[in-house]
């Protein structure tokens, strides 16, 4: 074996078996590249081997295994494996390696997530690697892994995403398409991926925080609380989310995101009418917004977020702007695209709305989010006269979020323009007993959209008997 080994050296190196690294790992002032498994002549299997080096001296960039790890950043960290190409052709390792680029650089938009990058990823290219390993050499928690396989004119890409702590498996998926459409099919796989891991990350990351001990929290565990709660969209979840929030601003001033998610709380708290006082919940969702704005402008997700406060408060072309910055800055944030299909809602530009909404739904259709896309997918409908369809999203954004009254507004308004008058009062005896001070001038401060469109929504509660 020792013979072997030796073949496999670099000159003037050193090779250990795994069993000879087993003994002395931990035991000597040296580091140890993991080189993958190896076949060795008149060896019967494949044999790990370790080459050894000095951790003093040595300026190889092969993370080493055996030396400390790296402490894990404060906010959700992932590394991306370079993709197996299980094609048996060498031809398309440029397609998978250029498949894990465009995934890293997708990731990267995210400004919530410490992304590793491309050049210390490939360190592990061609090598059998542990992901637990992978995942402490690198000081990441999360493995992102998959394959690129070519059958005729067809590729089939796989992927999946680790959590290496627990050795979990979050998300899975897999793509398929034409080999003419390969670079198309690469940007697509990208995109999907990226909008992907956002939930399936935030939904580990809320299971871990929940383990902790409050003494133990600091202002990013306790935002991840406070969204949590937020996604419950209960009355109780919305209160508990804006002491979660405020937690994490009182322990971080500075932290943007905690900021336009408060403001963001007090708005939903607002709307769907689980507020002693909406003026003040109004007034303090558009200060959050603004305070968050005056800290950052680079994170995608604060201008979003912000950009929903203001376009509550009656802001229409500057929340516009907002989104389409986001986008700009991370085309695969799923809110970007669902509140600037809104925006676009508020503007009459019901086509572009019905794109964006679509897009997200498409970048992650898993999302607890993808129900405000289908409130604004419902809205976009019914101004273009599709009265039947946007009936549909109202009833899919009920079943997803039941405490929410707007589902119940928006099958009244439908069913009036519908023909169905007698189903439309029915629907408004109910819509009183849970709203008992629900006007026909509170629709104005729900949807501040252009004057002719209020004045429909307007017109259909007037047809049912709703009080001035």
């Amino acid at each position: 074996m020792a013979a072997r080994v030796e073949n496999e050296c670099e000159p003037g190196g050193v090779c250990l078996s795994g069993n000879a690294f087993e003994q002395v790992r931990g035991k000597t002032g040296f580091a140890f590249d993991d080189l993958g498994e190896r076949s060795l002549k008149n060896i019967d299997r494949p044999v790990r081997l370790y080459a050894v080096r000095s951790s003093a001296f040595s300026t190889k960039a092969t993370p080493a295994v055996g030396e400390k790890p790296l402490p894990l950043p404060d906010k959700p960290s992932i590394a991306v494996l370079p993709f197996q190409n299980m094609s048996g052709d060498p031809e398309q390792e440029y397609f998978a390696d250029g498949m894990v680029e465009e995934i890293i650089t997708a990731l990267s938009r995210n400004k919530q997530l410490f992304v590793i990058a491309r050049n210390s990823s490939f360190m592990f290219k061609g090598k059998a690697v542990d992901i637990k390993q992978v995942a402490r050499d690198l000081g990441v928690r999360y493995v992102l892994e998959g394959s690129v396989r070519k059958s005729g004119n067809r590729i089939r890409i796989t992927g999946q995403l680790i959590d290496a702590a627990s050795g979990a498996h979050l998300w899975a998926d897999r793509y398929d398409g034409a080999l003419e459409d390969v670079f198309d099919l690469q940007d697509q796989v990208a995109s999907s991926v990226a909008g992907a891991i956002d939930p399936s990350v935030t939904r580990a990351e809320i299971e871990r925080v929940s383990r902790k001990s409050p003494t133990s929290l600091d202002a990013y565990d306790y935002w991840l609380r406070g969204r949590a709660a937020h996604l419950q969209f209960t009355r109780e979840g919305t209160n508990q989310a804006i002491a979660h929030y405020e937690q994490a601003i009182k322990l971080d001033p500075q932290f943007a995101l905690a900021h336009a998610s408060l403001g963001n709380v007090f708005n939903n708290r607002k709307q769907w009418g689980g507020s002693n006082d909406p003026a003040a919940d109004a007034s303090r969702s558009v200060e959050c917004a603004r305070s968050a704005l005056a800290l950052e402008r680079s994170d995608p997700l604060v201008l979003v977020q912000s950009a929903v406060c203001l376009m509550a408060s009656g802001e229409v072309e500057f929340p516009n702007s907002l989104c389409e910055e986001a986008i700009r800055l991370d085309p695969n944030n799923v809110s970007a695209w669902i509140f600037g299909g809104w925006a676009k809602i508020l503007l009459g530009d019901y086509q572009t709305a019905i794109k964006y909404c679509e897009r997200a739904q498409r970048l992650s259709p898993i999302d607890p989010r993808i129900a405000f896309a289908e409130t604004t997918l419902g809205y976009a409908h019914f101004f273009l006269g599709n009265y039947e369809e946007a009936l549909k999203f109202a009833a899919s954004y009920a079943r997803r979020v039941p405490n929410d009254l707007g589902p119940l507004r928006a099958a009244i308004v439908c069913n009036v323009y519908l023909g169905n008058i007698e189903a439309a009062k029915s629907l408004w005896r109910e819509l009183a007993v849970l709203s008992p001070s629900e006007c026909v001038s509170d629709v104005l401060k729900r949807f501040p959209g252009r004057p002719q469109d209020v004045a429909k929504l307007q017109e259909a509660y007037r047809l049912v008997g709703v009080p001035e």
